[in-house]
């Protein structure tokens, strides 16, 4: 089924019936169409072309109720050809860009405060997918905190900061820390985690004379924590309990309870997530469209985001109820994921 299959009268009845199912929540019946929408025609008349969306898969009617709600096949419809996007408030832009520019320069910072603001201003469940850190390493800093821990500060080449806790082996003194630091800038500057950890394992033997036992294992662990990133990145989740405003029936729940599970578990999340970067621009996966929201009727708007080489790096966008506002939520994301960009530059 596509837009060009439906006549006039049957788009303007069901664009209205979205509008005002993403309104209430509630199924739209044939009277309360009739008062909304501009052409005069009577709730028999609008009663059959609801019959007739509805035997194309575009509609149906839950329980027994009169009126009809949009199949997650209709709300596709509805948002590929029929939705109006709007543009994001100059409140929302200010408040996005408050509040990530405040976060500093580091990358975790940015990437939280704006999940949260995507959360709050949607009204949905923020997520967005940290990139496995592939900078070339300009200076690192062991800073003693006391109680065997350390802050292990990494500062980029292109500027990007980045913190990290480790425990300490027993012994290590803060001299111990500074000798790292020094042999980890002095050794491998310029170059990725990766390859810094590559090559530490490799010349460690050859460069005893110039570490004792306990260094090393703090270098090792100091650079060691960003290889615990998973393999296509981390995922920051912000705002699950959005999901639960607009529960009215313990079915319902049980359904969020279910994505619930599949958010705690990520890796559903993660494939999902890593195959809207190969995508360009905004990506929308309705209810059933995806598995993973196909049992809790929920849908997901994300946009991916890129770093100072303009390379993909991310994605970032909101999980929420199938009825979520689209045509606010859509530019939302997209601004949310260029101004990432920017400040990721």
């Amino acid at each position: 089924m596509s837009i060009a299959d439906l006549s006039q009268r049957s788009l303007e009845i069901f664009r209205e019936l979205v509008d005002t199912y993403v309104e209430t929540g509630e199924p739209v019946g044939s009277r309360t169409l009739s008062r909304r929408i501009k052409t005069p025609l009577s709730p028999a008349t609008i009663r059959n072309v609801m019959a007739d969306l509805e035997e194309a898969g575009l509609l149906y009617a839950p329980h027994t109720s009169a009126g009809r709600l949009p199949t997650a096949e209709g709300l596709k419809l509805f948002v590929h050809g029929l939705l109006e996007i709007g543009d994001v408030t100059e409140s929302d832009r200010l408040e996005i860009e408050n509040h990530c520019k405040s976060a500093g320069k580091s990358v975790e910072d940015i990437l939280k405060q704006a999940t949260g603001m995507l959360s709050g201003l949607s009204k949905c469940a923020g997520l967005v997918m940290a990139p496995k850190s592939q900078a070339a390493l300009r200076h690192i800093e062991f800073v003693h905190l006391g109680n065997q821990r350390s802050l292990v500060v990494l500062i980029s080449q292109d500027g990007m900061v980045e913190n990290r806790l480790i425990e300490l082996p027993e012994g290590i003194t803060i001299s111990m820390l500074n000798q790292a630091s020094n042999y980890i800038n002095s050794h491998f500057s310029g170059a990725t985690l990766q390859e810094v950890l590559q090559r530490i394992h490799s010349q460690m033997d050859q460069n005893k004379h110039e570490l004792d036992q306990l260094t090393q294992r703090v270098i090792e662990a100091g650079i060691g924590v960003w290889s615990g990133d998973k393999e296509n990145g981390s995922l920051i989740i912000k705002g699950q309990n959005n999901l639960l405003q607009d529960v009215q029936e313990i079915h319902d729940l049980e359904k969020i309870r279910g994505l619930f599970d599949v958010m705690d578990t990520q890796e559903s999340l993660h494939k999902l997530l890593n195959a809207s970067i190969q995508a360009d621009g905004v990506q929308i996966f309705i209810g059933a469209e995806n598995n993973l929201f196909s049992l809790s009727g929920c849908s997901m708007v994300v946009s991916p985001y890129t770093n100072a080489q303009r390379q993909v790096v991310g994605a970032i966008g909101v999980v929420g109820p199938a009825r979520m506002n689209y045509g606010k939520i859509i530019p939302l994301v997209d601004y949310t994921a260029k101004l990432v960009s920017r400040l990721l530059s």
